[in-house]
């Protein structure tokens, strides 16, 4: 009896993808510490891209100098206004959590607004969950501090790999084209999810949240709310937050306002809110937001949540990313070996540098 062997080349293949896969995983493993700044490199690159071989193309730059131009561009209008931001909000948040009697009377009274109230009144607010609150919040403040030296690194690593990959860009672009053992129709496909979840989500964030921080910083200061910078900047802030957003910081300003203010000045506010603070998210989405790339709500929302948990901060543009790939290589998987899919590969779409990589560079 005759037994089919296995080729070699099937083997030899195979073998070598295992040893490339179980470096892979020791490398980063190993500098796992590192990937933020890795992932920020990655996304300076796209956001850069193509402005980056405007430069040096059109306007003949020298590489090095368009890379450290973008370099100097990044600091000053990214790393230096989220550092500013941070030191201020950490500053004030101390200053706000050390004041403990506002915060207990305000509490208070809140918790008497809500005694005789439907559903409010189910609410934990007795002195020791108001306690264990306080305590659990603080506890975040040393270790965003502790961070700080962790953020910095990753910071000078982003920039640092940020500069290579612009620098050897051509090379970089032509050795992962041709190492997808894939169409071109599909490294395409590939190329422009890549291109639109980094760009939607790393543009489309802090849109969102600046223009939704200042709308709140603006109602909060019309309606008399103590502290409106402070809590619209964490209203801005916390449109990160999934499902909840901005909800998690004005609705509880809301329910303080009822304990403590006027009726109609805490209507006023809670109409605000809800109206303008809630309502600018749909606004943007179906205008500037959706110019940039239109993701839909279920891939943001569950890929927020994986990315935070994988990735920390950065994981709100990456973790939908890797949401949205699953779609991607199954469409991939179908142009590649789908049965009964009629595919043209005699006129294949051009990939220009300005759109993305292909094998010219």
């Amino acid at each position: 009896m005759k037994y089919k062997q296995i080729n070699n080349n099937s083997i030899n293949q195979i073998m070598l993808i295992l040893i490339i896969v179980l470096i892979l995983i020791l490398v980063f493993s190993s500098l796992s510490y590192y990937l933020p700044g890795f992932l920020g490199a990655i996304t300076l690159y796209i956001l850069f891209r193509k402005s980056y071989f405007h430069l040096t193309e059109v306007r003949r730059w020298s590489k090095p100098l368009a890379s450290i131009f973008f370099i100097v561009l990044s600091i000053v209008f990214i790393v230096l206004p989220l550092w500013a931001l941070i030191d201020y909000l950490i500053a004030q948040l101390n200053s706000f959590l050390g004041n403990r009697e506002e915060i207990v009377q305000k509490f208070n009274m809140l918790k008497e607004y809500m005694a005789d109230k439907p559903l409010l009144k189910d609410i934990d607010m007795s002195d020791a969950a108001l306690l264990t609150f306080l305590q659990n919040l603080t506890r975040y403040v040393p270790s965003i501090l502790n961070s700080v030296a962790e953020v910095a690194i990753n910071i000078v690593v982003a920039l640092f790999v940020l500069y290579f990959m612009q620098v050897h860009s051509k090379r970089m672009e032509i050795t992962i084209y041709r190492a997808l053992p894939f169409s071109r129709m599909s490294k395409q496909e590939i190329w422009d999810e890549v291109n639109m979840m980094v760009r939607s989500n790393a543009l489309g964030i802090p849109i969102l949240g600046f223009f939704q921080g200042v709308v709140a910083i603006v109602g909060y200061w019309i309606f008399g709310v103590e502290s409106y910078i402070l809590l619209g900047l964490l209203t801005g802030v916390a449109s990160i937050i999934p499902i909840l957003g901005t909800m998690a910081i004005y609705v509880p300003i809301c329910l303080v306002a009822f304990a403590t203010g006027s009726l109609g000045n805490a209507i006023g506010l809670t109409l605000y809110c809800f109206f303008l603070v809630g309502g600018i998210d749909n606004i943007l989405r179906f205008t500037i937001l959706k110019t940039i790339g239109n993701v839909p709500p279920m891939i943001t929302v569950f890929g927020v949540l994986l990315g935070l948990n994988l990735f920390g901060m950065l994981g709100l543009i990456f973790g939908p990313l890797i949401l949205s790939s699953i779609g991607v290589l199954i469409k991939v998987y179908s142009n590649e070996y789908g049965k009964g899919i009629v595919r043209d590969y005699s006129r294949p779409r051009v990939l220009q540098q300005k759109d993305s990589p292909d094998e010219n560079g």
